[in-house]
């Protein structure tokens, strides 16, 4: 089974891409993050075209996760329990939630695509949100796994986080930023101690997801490594290769995030269509 995760940054304006790439790279299953559109407004018509099914979550022209998979998806959730809302200007409880964080299950592995708060800058509210956001989450990985260690779960997407100083091009020019924040960084490990690890980083240690689209980031390789698939020890056990897609910032009217691939040793119902090798 290979499984991707991508910021896709509106499904509507690069649906061309996306599917393309999809059926190019034989992916089986994506999670999608800012799809920016309403699940009645997301182009599902192009993705069964090319063989997938497609569950969305979206409530506004902004955030919005989403799941294509050529492979039947169970248990559909939208949200996590106890999943923080925000809303400007407003604190307490009962704020809105927004459309971030979608989990299905795909052949007895449990797939989340989060889109986690940006916290734009360290001490706004959204930066505090952005780390409560995490905090739950958190505390729901130990749920799942407590009631089934064994369970082959990954929580991927857009983290926006860069664990590590090698995760940016300078991180002089973050200094005092978001996304580099000891607390940030501290809340990422938080699920390295809860028994998830970043499948993607031993296989391909170095590399970017993200490049601004602002002062020539991309051609000058100025970018980011905040997209990741961290996966649960039963996760962990059947990933045999991993990859970062950086071509498909190339292009016109790319993203400004590629997507991250993992393949796993999993039989599927697809494999009796494929054909043999001898």
């Amino acid at each position: 089974m290979r499984v991707a995760t991508w910021n896709v940054n509106s499904v509507r304006t690069r649906v061309g891409r996306v599917v393309d790439w999809l059926v190019r790279e034989d992916v089986d299953v994506l999670g999608m993050q800012e799809i920016k559109c309403k699940p009645e407004q997301f182009p599902v018509d192009a993705f069964e075209a090319a063989g997938y099914h497609v569950e969305a979550h979206g409530l506004n022209q902004w955030n919005g996760v989403a799941f294509a998979s050529r492979l039947p998806m169970d248990d559909v959730t939208r949200d996590f329990p106890g999943q923080p809302g925000f809303l400007k200007g407003h604190e307490g409880p009962d704020l809105p939630v927004e459309a971030r964080a979608m989990g299905v299950t795909v052949d007895d592995v449990r797939l989340w695509s989060l889109y986690v708060p940006n916290g734009r800058e360290v001490g706004d509210p959204h930066y505090a949100y952005k780390l409560d956001w995490l905090a739950q989450l958190a505390d729901r990985t130990t749920e799942w796994l407590q009631a089934d260690p064994d369970l082959k779960l990954a929580l991927m997407g857009d983290w926006n986080v860069a664990p590590l100083d090698q995760d940016v091009w300078d991180l002089r020019v973050f200094e005092g930023a978001t996304h580099v924040s000891e607390p940030e960084r501290t809340a990422f490990r938080t699920f390295e101690d809860r028994g998830l690890q970043d499948v993607v980083r031993p296989i391909v240690p170095d590399g970017y997801t993200y490049w601004d689209y602002k002062q020539l980031r991309f051609p000058r390789n100025e970018g980011m490594r905040i997209d990741f698939v961290m996966g649960s020890q039963g996760f962990a056990d059947v990933v045999t290769g991993a990859s970062i897609h950086r071509d498909e910032r190339k292009g016109d009217a790319p993203s400004d995030h590629v997507p991250v691939v993992v393949d796993l040793d999993l039989d599927t119902a697809l494999d009796d269509d494929r054909p043999m090798i001898f």
